[in-house]
């Protein structure tokens, strides 16, 4: 199924223009909607049982300079967007802090694309571990771009990391608008056991087939961590988009994460297309 709504998260951080304009491009070359979501920073919680009240008298000038903040980046949202030649655009600007906020409409686009967590960046510093958390609340694939390097081009050359789980094969079905796509597709399958088959890769190598997909599988054992493995490998096929399943379970506000979805959330180098 094709990507018809993607949801970006729109802010003023350092990385914010490289999201923008990795979500404009993906739009565009998929003629989907594109949504970009700015938030006040300010619990909805905060408007329930008279809350409202204080907001309105004593913090009302701060609540006026957020969403002029807010404002003043969703104006550059909809100038990167329309020099995307993106055709269907639409921004919000909610009253909420972003987790939440882009957890609940993230369950209503087809793709949501979001920055890694930058620990230099005061702005983002606000909102650690957002991917991991959007994508666990949402159940929505999520498009991680990281916040080293540039990558004018995502998507023609592709990693996707298979070990035959639930989460990667839901990756996997989220990712082919993309994979469809794709220059080069490389499947890797990491210390292979039975569950795999006598001919590792081979049988998910065929679904790609059956959409259209000519995918090379590459069978490799390692002793290192598997997450660094990845990252090792996709550097060696240049890939600018790696596809794997995220690992973890949320528990009120704490994300607990699988070993190789924590390295590559934390050292990624390419833009990563997860789902949980």
């Amino acid at each position: 199924m094709p990507y018809k709504t993607i949801l970006v998260h729109v802010d003023r951080a350092r990385h914010a223009e490289a999201r923008l304009l990795a979500a404009a491009s993906v739009a565009a070359g998929c003629n989907a909607h594109l949504i970009g979501a700015a938030m006040s920073g300010v619990s909805r919680y905060v408007y329930q049982d008279g809350a409202a009240d204080l907001l309105q008298t004593v913090l009302a000038t701060h609540m006026e300079e957020l969403v002029r903040r807010a404002n003043v980046s969703l104006d550059a949202f909809e100038r990167i967007a329309a020099g995307a030649a993106v055709r269907s655009v639409e921004r919000r600007l909610v009253d909420d802090e972003p987790g939440a906020a882009l957890a609940l409409q993230a369950r209503y686009a087809d793709l949501v694309v979001l920055s890694q967590s930058d620990p230099d960046d005061p702005v983002a510093r606000m909102t650690p571990g957002l991917p991991e958390y959007v994508m666990l609340a949402s159940a929505r694939p999520v498009l991680v771009m990281p916040y080293a390097g540039h990558f004018p081009v995502i998507g023609s050359e592709v990693l996707v990391a298979w070990d035959a789980s639930s989460a990667a094969t839901r990756a996997l079905a989220n990712a082919l608008p993309l994979l469809k796509r794709a220059r080069r597709v490389t499947v890797a399958v990491f210390n292979p056991d039975e569950t795999h088959g006598p001919q590792p890769g081979a049988d998910i190598a065929l679904y790609l087939a059956r959409h259209g997909i000519n995918a090379e599988v590459m069978a490799q054992h390692t002793s290192i961590d598997i997450g660094e493995a990845l990252l090792s490998l996709a550097a060696d096929v240049d890939a600018n988009l790696i596809v794997m399943g995220c690992y973890g379970h949320a528990r009120l506000r704490e994300v607990l994460l699988g070993g190789v979805t924590a390295t590559i959330l934390k050292s990624m180098t390419a833009p990563v297309l997860m789902s949980h």
